[in-house]
């Protein structure tokens, strides 16, 4: 427990969030940049990384001579898991619960919007062109989503709730479970990838996860299948789905997420007319911001009071495991 007010350093990206006025009341507050933290973190008991994409925690460790907690402004950690974070003591919690919901819509929008053709819809209108065609049906289709936490769930119920028959991979097989049914290993993809007309990747990024979607897995793909991945971009290999997609092998893909952001504009997937292309924003919805704060706010009632945290990341897995 402690007895006075935490001090919480926040690290943003150039504008500090409105949003963290609400926490004043209940710490003292620092705002700091990536090269401003070596400075604010002195002294500091807590983190609150607003700045998830950020790589300046690691150079600025040093310096974390009092920290006890760090929390993520986003569901994935990977980029906070550097060696000294990974060995230490301190508790780090992330903001799961926030994006299942609002990333399930993504996911189901773009499964929609590729059954119905409605891009090339959208492309027609732009040019005024008419051009009738007959588009597919979403339910009775199949779908594998990789990635069996509260994301994977909240994808897998709102695509079974349209006729979609779903399963799941994770790291471990097995059967009979409540919004899977049968859940495949991981590692095997390539021998069950072309059972499913659409591969949906939302799954931590981890050392096991890093390139999980090869050239076999592409390879063995339905040619009229579809990928979507809203976990990380380093989940896929992505020369590897460029070159799958120019030769036909898999029919598209929605992408949210890239090995590098932005995207470079001198990406072939671009012009790809049967690319969907976000910028990593399937999570973000009206009030985002406001349930992140709720989230850290909890969190921060129990740190003070030196009770168990919420959604406590095991650093060696990369994830929360309860």
């Amino acid at each position: 427990m402690i007895h006075t007010r935490p001090t919480v350093v926040v690290l943003h990206d150039g504008d500090a969030p409105a949003e963290m006025a609400r926490i004043a009341e209940h710490a003292e507050l620092r705002y700091a940049t990536g090269d401003e933290l070596p400075k604010a973190l002195p002294g500091t008991d807590a983190m609150f990384v607003w700045a998830f994409r950020s790589q300046a925690i690691a150079d600025a460790w040093p310096h974390a001579d009092q920290l006890r907690w760090i929390h993520a402004a986003s569901a994935g950690v990977d980029r906070l898991l550097f060696p000294e974070l990974r060995d230490s003591d301190i508790a780090l919690t992330n903001s799961r619960g926030v994006f299942d919901q609002p990333i399930a819509e993504y996911v189901l929008g773009t499964a929609l919007t590729f059954t119905k053709d409605m891009h090339t819809t959208l492309r027609l209108q732009d040019r005024k062109q008419w051009q009738h065609r007959v588009t597919d049906r979403l339910a009775g289709k199949t779908a594998l989503v990789i990635g069996t936490g509260p994301i994977g769930r909240a994808i897998a119920r709102q695509l079974t709730a349209t006729g979609v028959h779903v399963a799941g991979a994770g790291r471990t097989a097995r059967t009979g479970d409540p919004d899977f049914g049968d859940i495949h290993p991981s590692d095997e993809l390539a021998r069950v990838a072309g059972e499913f007309d659409f591969l949906i990747c939302a799954a931590p990024l981890t050392p096991q996860t890093h390139g999980l979607i090869n050239t076999d897995v592409l390879a063995a793909m339905r040619p009229t299948a579809r990928l979507i991945n809203v976990g990380r971009g380093e989940h896929v290999d992505q020369p590897a789905l460029v070159t799958a997609l120019q030769r036909g092998q898999i029919a598209g893909a929605a992408l949210d997420v890239f090995d590098t952001e932005p995207l470079p504009t001198d990406s072939p997937l671009w012009d790809m007319p049967n690319v969907l292309i976000s910028p990593h924003m399937s999570g973000d919805t009206l009030g985002w911001t406001d349930e992140l704060v709720d989230l850290f706010l909890h969190n921060l009632r129990a740190f003070t009071r030196g009770t168990d945290l919420r959604n406590v990341v095991d650093k060696h897995r990369g994830y929360v495991t309860t």
